[in-house]
């Protein structure tokens, strides 16, 4: 497929009303190129829902810290084009930096609350820069839908709440975690790992899934679930978990009892790789409508 290409806002709004016209349905699919099965499932999502599909490339240099991994993070423009160009998409949006953040650019976006728990307390700043970045990509394109997907469910949360208070006329949908065959969750950043610290990632969902089953088969104490995420993550000695926490998954508040939408999610590094995971999963109280 001939992929159509914009690099500027301007451009790409041109763009993207010729692909809305006459009542056409456009979907955005924001990514950080390094291209995986993720992304490409979006994709293929976002193609049944909608009648265009376009994805943007661009490693956001405001949603990395001074000492994360800007400089190292995958970039392979060409082999993502070649992915893109097998899947159903009709445009690519390629910002650069200069044209995203000119000269003098000062504008910052916060979602007060849901921004500084879990990654935003492990990443201060971070999740100012995913709302300022997407909701310049939300105005340059101007899409229908946006898709997210739920490996960065607190992402998901924050972009939820962004475009609901700021009433943009966008829907917001969310794909589900796609996974190697083991379990890991696929991100961009497993290409850091070593086949001895590749052998151990998928310890994170294994714990994550020890957790899951724990609730549902009566666990209500918050802690006991940590204990058996951070205790089945101690045998994989080259995992450091950052963090673990039970929260309410729409509002990301750490819960006092294991009942409603539940997230348990983590951060974890193994080598150089920082990875993150989550599972989200229904708890219905004893007598609770269901």
């Amino acid at each position: 497929m001939t992929l159509s290409r914009a690099t500027t806002p301007e451009a790409v709004r041109r763009l993207s009303r010729k692909l809305r016209s006459r009542g056409k349905r456009l979907a955005l699919v924001p990514t950080m190129g390094a291209l995986h099965e993720g992304h490409l499932s979006l994709v293929r999502l976002a193609a049944r829902d909608a009648d265009r599909v376009m994805v943007s490339l661009f490693v956001n240099p405001l949603q990395f810290g001074p000492q994360e991994d800007l400089g190292s993070y995958p970039r392979d423009t060409r082999r993502d084009l070649g992915l893109l160009a097998g899947e159903p998409v009709d445009a690519v949006y390629l910002p650069t930096g200069e044209t995203m953040y000119p000269e003098g650019f000062a504008a910052r976006v916060t979602v007060s609350g849901l921004d500084s728990r879990l990654e935003g307390a492990a990443r201060p700043g971070h999740f100012v820069g995913v709302c300022t970045v997407v909701l310049k990509l939300l105005n340059a394109v101007e899409p229908d839908v946006l898709w997210l997907g739920q490996k960065d469910a607190q992402q998901c949360a924050v972009l939820e709440r962004l475009v609901r208070d700021l009433d943009l006329p966008v829907r917001v949908k969310r794909g589900p975690t796609v996974r190697e065959p083991d379990g890991l969750a696929m991100s961009s950043r497993n290409a850091y790992l070593n086949p001895e610290e590749r052998a151990q990632a998928p310890a994170l969902f294994q714990a994550l899934r020890l957790a899951q089953a724990a609730a549902r088969s009566g666990e209500r104490d918050p802690g006991a679930l940590r204990a058996l995420v951070s205790g089945h993550l101690a045998g994989a000695p080259l995992a450091r978990l950052e963090y673990v926490e039970v929260v309410d998954a729409r509002t990301l508040e750490p819960l006092a009892r294991v009942a409603g939408d539940v997230l348990v999610a983590l951060a974890c590094r193994i080598g150089p790789a920082r990875l993150i995971d989550n599972v989200r999963f229904r708890v219905a109280e004893p007598g609770a409508a269901r």
